[in-house]
């Protein structure tokens, strides 16, 4: 096993290093936007030589190292200056209104809606440097289209509308502390504070914002851990990269520490955490090449499907729900996980056998009838999550054809998650028959 590891290891950095060498960036620190944000960061004490801005071929806008940046060695230290709280948003002019208003506001909301009135004031607004650099738009499923969300796999697809749903819902019920806004907007709250503008703001903090832990307000409801960080919030992210990152109460810098030192003139990385590619595309709006950690996921309704003819079968549902064993039901490049085959040996099982159905659960070992009928049902399973990927992946390059560039935009996002699904599945259907070949072997 060792041995397999090891060459699995290095053939994956001979592959990533070949990538790296093909990635091409141009520097975007002369740009005036750019030159304007660095000005007012300077202002607020921050000083970076390390990094500097720029558009690389692969992922798009990033910052680039100046130098070799060794392991254990800041990446960045953004002073407390510089990052936007909703302290920042309480000492505003906005700070009245939220100080008296009832009931209280989320700390999320309090920083979308200082991000909207923000970019309502334009040049300005002393935010405008930040704001300048903020995307216009996001591939969040927050945005996505009703033919874009259809595409999205059926768990996916459930949590991208309950998203969609929440900013509605989150824009239509303040409605009345926005027009308590009215003395200091220059136009009608109802065209300030609209839904999209809303929308883009909640994007732009549920996507770019770092975790920072504060104490309880009491002019706020809920907890306050966001921080908007600008510069900092240029890090893509990469899953095999490993950083410390932190607020210093000793610098009053959020600080980002590298664990393995990242080469001149090469593409600096964050991690956002252990995420798989479902996630990602959920919370930040992009897909993550090479993700080790992304799996494809066997939602309820397909395992009744499958399953449709055992008469048993809403008992073993209900016991395997009662017993917390209905999600996180998945499959990988490697196969069907522990909990998925667990749960299709519990099913296999038919009701006058109700006395082994814990022990089932508890990884208890079945006859091998049992175990086939458990493997033959995984490979179903896959070959019906495979069909419906292979479906939807259709349905986007003819969808490609048709649309403008913000759904074009939204599209590849969500090819890029099929895609993926796709070799994954591909990959968990040939284990199984090579598990089944040395079983017959065997």
């Amino acid at each position: 096993m060792g041995g397999c590891s090891h060459r699995a290891g290095r053939a994956a950095r001979k592959r990533r290093q070949k990538h790296e060498s093909t990635i091409k960036s141009v520097s975007l620190c002369h740009q005036p936007h750019y030159v304007r944000l660095m000005k007012f960061l300077h202002q607020r004490g921050f000083t970076s030589t390390v990094l500097q801005p720029a558009r690389f071929t692969d992922t798009g806008r990033g910052l680039q190292t100046l130098q070799t940046i060794k392991p254990g060695e800041l990446i960045i230290s953004l002073p407390e200056s510089c990052l936007l709280t909703t302290s920042t948003v309480l000492d505003s002019y906005l700070g009245q209104f939220i100080k008296s208003w009832k009931p209280r506001l989320s700390p999320l909301l309090v920083l979308c809606i200082f991000l909207v009135c923000e970019r309502h004031r334009g040049e300005a607004s002393d935010w405008f440097p930040y704001i300048d650099v903020l995307p216009t738009a996001y591939t969040c499923p927050a945005y996505f289209a009703d033919d874009v969300i259809a595409l999205l796999p059926v768990g996916v697809r459930r949590r991208a509308a309950e998203q969609r749903e929440a900013v509605r819902e989150i824009h239509s019920s303040n409605q009345d502390f926005f027009r308590s806004l009215q003395p200091i907007l220059s136009q009608p709250t109802e065209d300030v504070l609209t839904y999209e503008a809303l929308r883009w703001a909640w994007c732009s903090v549920n996507t770019r914002s770092v975790f920072m832990s504060r104490l309880p307000n009491n002019f706020l409801s809920g907890q306050d851990n966001y921080a908007l960080a600008p510069f900092l919030d240029l890090l893509n992210h990469r899953p095999d990269v490993q950083v410390k990152a932190t607020f210093s109460d000793v610098t009053s810098c959020y600080e980002i520490r590298s664990v393995s030192g990242t080469p001149r003139y090469q593409q600096a990385y964050i991690n956002y955490g252990s995420h798989d590619n479902q996630r990602l595309l959920l919370e930040y709006g992009f897909v993550a090449t090479a993700n080790p950690h992304s799996v494809v996921y066997v939602d309820e309704e397909l395992l009744c499907d499958v399953l449709r003819g055992d008469k048993s079968l809403d008992q073993k549902i209900k016991f395997l729900r009662e017993n917390d064993f209905l999600h996180n039901l998945t499959v990988s490049s490697d196969g069907p996980s522990w909990r998925l085959m667990t749960a299709l040996r519990l099913l296999s099982l038919p009701q006058t056998l109700y006395h082994q159905w814990k022990a089932a659960l508890l990884g208890q070992a079945l006859c091998t009838e049992t175990e086939e009928w458990s493997v033959q049902t995984a490979k179903t399973l896959c070959q019906r999550l495979l069909q419906d990927t292979l479906r939807a992946l259709d349905k986007i390059l003819h969808l490609n054809q048709q649309c403008e560039q913000p759904m074009r935009e939204q599209l590849d996002v969500v090819r890029s998650l099929r895609q993926e699904e796709k070799c994954i599945l591909g990959s968990c259907l040939e284990a199984l028959r090579s598990s089944a070949r040395r079983n017959d072997l065997s």
